[in-house]
């Protein structure tokens, strides 16, 4: 069973069903003894980096033992930004520090690529795929997935492996360090090639369990 946080951010329930419709057991919870027990957790979200921290509370800490113990994490957009050590967005916050690098605003670019750089980040972008990320088993070396945020992960962390979507600068579009992932993306969103992310980190869990 794969346990989905729900703290009251966003687009929890839309994750559920993706899970769902792919024929994985999943259960939305904020019971601690729910998240030991899960062979995976997925921390989804939608909204400012401080409030959806705020709302995790006292799960913080247990999202991190039992990372740090091996369970598989899946970050989605904001779930995948609190992942890292600080955001900037209205102010300095502090997230999970389970992946180096900051949270920090998309830059605005200038005026020669304005057209194909508005902020928010909405819509479709092609994402270079390497070899080696376990998300992207099964893939081609670029998929379009679909994406909604206006800050980005500026990843510093040695041991991540990257993902990237061209948006007038190489911007991370995908981390994988051990056993925890993350998609600025919203796989639930980005049709049968999301599906087929949310599918591998399915496995990866039935793996690792």
């Amino acid at each position: 069973m794969i346990a989905v946080i729900d703290y009251n951010v966003g687009n929890v329930r839309s994750v559920c069903n993706a899970f769902r419709h792919i024929g994985s057991a999943v259960e939305l919870s904020c019971d601690p003894e729910v998240i030991k027990d899960a062979a995976g957790i997925v921390l989804p979200g939608v909204a400012a980096f401080g409030y959806a921290i705020s709302a995790l509370g006292n799960l913080a800490d247990l999202i991190k033992r039992v990372a740090r113990a091996g369970k598989p994490l899946l970050g989605i957009c904001v779930g995948y930004q609190m992942l890292f050590d600080q955001s900037s967005e209205y102010g300095r916050h502090n997230g999970l520090r389970l992946v180096h690098g900051n949270v920090i605003p998309i830059p605005p670019g200038s005026p020669m690529d304005s057209l194909r750089r508005t902020i928010p980040h909405m819509g479709w972008n092609l994402v270079k795929l390497p070899e080696g990320m376990d998300l992207f088993t099964g893939l081609e070396k670029e998929k379009h997935f679909y994406f909604a945020h206006s800050f980005y992960a500026d990843v510093t962390d040695k041991a991540a492996k990257i993902a990237y979507t061209d948006y007038c600068f190489d911007l991370p579009a995908s981390v994988q360090k051990q056993n925890i992932y993350g998609t600025q993306f919203h796989p639930e969103k980005s049709g049968k090639t999301g599906l087929k992310v949310l599918h591998n980190f399915a496995e990866i869990c039935q793996i690792r369990r």
